[in-house]
């Protein structure tokens, strides 16, 4: 099950790019996300019909806890239908973050977990499909906005690790789940689909890369 992913390291490189501009290349490294982070999700705004970008946590919290997450993943099979998640699916809270890469761990004899990474290797950003909500906290005036990750049985690349992968979105289907247009929740549903066919590369995350991730904190644009 994916627990980290490497993503634009500027938010307002997220936010060129799903206006549909291409950022530039190689302008700054790759930010490493782990759940209860802020996320750079795109939503759509429907009173001003455009995209926009809402930092995010990573994570539903848990009852009486905001400071401990229940759920960070949704499976796509469920989540029309599941009470945590069916009623944001079909109110159109459903958003996208960019990745470039993605962690699937590998869970050994031992108790231990083995990380590995795919990577496409073209360097084109693809938008991983999440669910959204809003949750008010005491003495705070605005609602705390937290994410979940949507997966999808795995591929035939990521089975030797685990039985999940991330949602990836075709470019194609962005408006559709974003809520752009009038699909049907049958129509949007069916857009989370499991990416096979891609010559991407899985290797074994080496330790020293995992001990000091980058890490960015969201700012305003």
């Amino acid at each position: 099950m994916c627990g980290k992913f490497t993503a634009m390291a500027s938010w307002r490189r997220v936010v060129s790019f799903s206006r549909g501009f291409t950022p530039q290349a190689g302008a700054d490294e790759p930010v490493t996300y782990r759940p209860m982070m802020p996320l750079p999700v795109i939503v759509w705004d429907p009173d001003t019909k455009q995209r926009r970008i809402l930092p995010m946590r990573w994570g539903f919290p848990a009852l009486n806890n905001f400071l401990t997450p229940k759920h960070i993943h949704a499976r796509s099979e469920t989540i029309d239908s599941t009470q945590a998640f069916g009623p944001l699916f079909h109110a159109g809270r459903r958003g996208i973050v960019v990745m470039q890469t993605f962690n699937e761990g590998l869970d050994l004899p031992n108790g231990k977990t083995e990380q590995w990474t795919i990577d496409p290797c073209d360097g084109v950003p693809r938008g991983f499909a999440f669910l959204w909500n809003g949750y008010e906290m005491e003495g705070v005036k605005e609602p705390m906005l937290a994410c979940v990750m949507v997966t999808v049985p795995a591929s035939k690349l990521i089975q030797p690790i685990t039985d999940r992968m991330p949602a990836i979105l075709e470019n194609a289907d962005w408006e559709t789940w974003l809520g752009e247009n009038d699909a049907s929740p049958e129509r949007v549903k069916a857009v989370l689909r499991t990416m096979e066919g891609v010559n991407w590369k899985m290797e074994r995350e080496a330790k020293a890369a995992a001990q000091n991730p980058k890490v960015e904190q969201p700012t305003l644009f």
